[in-house]
């Protein structure tokens, strides 16, 4: 299966179960509350606006999944495949695209994801918003920006044995970003402190993606002992998903693993929500800091809501038309 078609039945699967119960997933709903979660580590002359549009920062949190079926050159954007460039890539790699791009070719990079070389890029797209005033465009980068630099704190984002395909681990990848926080996440920690500037936004990119990387091991390590000791009979059972028979893991077995992952899933949340904050009050920061209380009670006229429906709609008939990523 394609890393496309994997994660839109991730994202269904999650969009379906969030709206039957408005649990935490790390599928679509964990990215909305990563950016729900970080409006509130805001300093007060951001706090007002970014409160005041809390749920479209929610709600399109999602939107860079959505379009990642539809956009070219959209796909990439969510992930890189750290070992296909060998040994320590994570820090041998380098930082700056230019310089990327002329060792390894951009259609190379393409292939194996530019997660960590375009946060920085959508990060100057949102001091620019910023530095217009342009409500909207604040709003639309901010939401996008919350959502790739979740992508970037997730272990199973930087290899190319993104789903276990390669170890014999198929569906790994739902397993430790959907069903471990569906079951776990009400007991986690979230107060990660204020929003604090990032001196530099291409060193806090890789910074997310090493750490994420340096999970990798024990992701796939303690889900494979777990599996011989518990086989596959007691490790899987059929749940009932919003009126849908599904395969999936059993609660002993997840307990297990969560607890031998000692506060990953957590950890990785909580930079999560830290690296959204810092990144939009960088943002700000670089853009002079402008008064955003006129902004406040911006609402999008009806020629915009229009086009944004459009635009959606538009994502959706080119799902079918998607390229294999690999």
């Amino acid at each position: 299966m394609n890393r496309k078609i994997l994660i839109f039945l991730v994202v269904f699967t999650v969009s379906s179960s969030f709206q039957a119960s408005q649990r935490n997933f790390w599928g679509f709903s964990a990215h909305q509350q990563i950016n729900r979660l970080a409006v509130f580590t805001l300093p007060p002359e951001m706090m007002g606006f970014y409160k005041k549009h809390i749920d479209f920062l929610t709600e399109n949190a999602v939107n860079p999944d959505k379009r990642r079926y539809a956009v070219d050159g959209e796909a990439p954007r969510h992930f890189i495949d750290l070992d296909v460039y060998g040994d320590s890539a994570a820090y041998k790699l380098p930082r700056r695209w230019d310089d990327a791009v002329a060792k390894y070719t951009e259609d190379s990079l393409m292939k194996h994801g530019i997660v960590p070389w375009f946060l920085p890029l959508i990060k100057a797209q949102l001091t620019a918003a910023f530095k217009e005033k342009n409500a909207r465009k604040i709003l639309r980068f901010s939401a996008d920006l919350g959502h790739y630099a979740g992508d970037a704190n997730v272990p199973l984002h930087t290899t190319r044995n993104y789903n276990g395909q390669l170890t014999a681990q198929q569906g790994i990848h739902g397993f430790w970003e959907t069903r471990l926080p569906e079951l776990f996440s009400t007991d986690y920690d979230f107060f990660v402190g204020p929003a604090t500037y990032l001196p530099s936004v291409q060193k806090a990119a890789w910074r997310a993606v090493t750490n994420a990387n340096a999970c990798l091991d024990s992701v796939l390590k303690f889900e494979q002992k777990l599996t011989t000791e518990f086989g596959e009979t007691k490790k899987y059972v059929i749940d009932d998903r919003n009126g849908v028979m599904m395969k999936t893991y059993s609660a002993q077995f997840s307990e297990r693993y969560h607890a031998a992952l000692k506060g990953q899933v957590e950890r990785q949340m909580q930079a999560s929500i830290k690296l959204t904050a810092d990144l939009w009050f960088t943002a700000w920061v670089d853009a002079g800091q402008p008064d955003l209380k006129p902004l406040i009670d911006y609402q999008a006229s009806a020629q915009e809501q229009k086009e944004t429906e459009e635009e959606k709609k538009g994502w959706f008939r080119q799902l079918f038309n998607a390229r294999s990523e690999n």
